[in-house]
């Protein structure tokens, strides 16, 4: 009987935990399934371990572990709006997206402070069907740990619109704006300074402190985000 008792236990904790898990995940957002960034994954691995501890171990008290699970997702949810809020936070609980490969070279240096080998990279390569070096214009590992390649222009895949059409490479844009705060690094890379910037967003009409995102790309085309520009009418989705 003692041992009956024990599996009815685990059952009803299985019954319930696995929901509450659901519940805060749900509530914690799409950016905690998906992205996962480093406090997020961080967030999961520890869910998992106290939801684990609580189904293997009957003497665990039940409330406590659902008491610790809530606290998590709240945390984790408090810690994706300070990230959000406050760029500085963010940047202190994630890793800034890192160029690996640019001009025909690997960053020798940035891989090995991220850690990641040649062989490493060279894999994810291969799982992007790029197996021959000279085919890249660009290559960084995101925050999340994913590889984005920029391919050189004629290894790019042709549209409908490119046909007739001259296929010079705009490049990589970079952001020169980021919510109002300019980038002098950025714009001196491009061979420009700020008092260029501000000409060019004075011919517009724009104050820097009205730029949310401003891009420069390699022939110093500028493209604008605006602070409380009116957001274009999306399709309703629905699950």
């Amino acid at each position: 009987m003692e041992g009956f008792g024990e599996t009815m236990i685990v059952i009803g904790r299985v019954c319930t935990i696995i929901p509450l898990l659901l519940i805060i995940t749900l509530f914690m957002g799409k950016r905690s399934i998906g992205e996962l960034p480093v406090f997020d994954f961080i967030i999961i691995i520890t869910l998992g371990s106290v939801a684990g501890a609580d189904i293997a171990e009957p003497d665990v008290r039940h409330i406590s572990i659902a008491v610790a699970i809530v606290t998590l997702g709240i945390l984790q949810r408090v810690v994706s709006h300070l990230s959000i809020v406050f760029r500085w936070f963010g940047r202190m609980v994630t890793f800034e997206p890192t160029v690996i490969f640019h001009n025909g070279a690997f960053h020798f240096k940035n891989l090995k402070k991220i850690r990641y080998s040649l062989d490493n990279v060279l894999h994810m390569l291969r799982e992007k069907d790029i197996f021959d070096l000279a085919e890249i214009d660009l290559a960084i590992i995101e925050a999340n740990g994913r590889l984005t390649v920029l391919k050189k222009v004629e290894q790019q895949v042709v549209t409908k619109q490119d046909l007739g059409i001259n296929t010079s490479s705009a490049g990589m844009s970079l952001p020169v704006i980021v919510e109002g705060k300019i980038y002098p690094d950025v714009l001196s890379y491009r061979k420009r300074d700020e008092q260029w910037l501000l000409h060019e967003l004075k011919k517009k009409g724009i104050a820097s402190e009205q730029v949310f995102l401003a891009t420069i790309n390699r022939q110093n085309e500028l493209q604008f985000s605006l602070k409380n520009k009116k957001e274009p009418q999306v399709p309703p989705l629905h699950h």
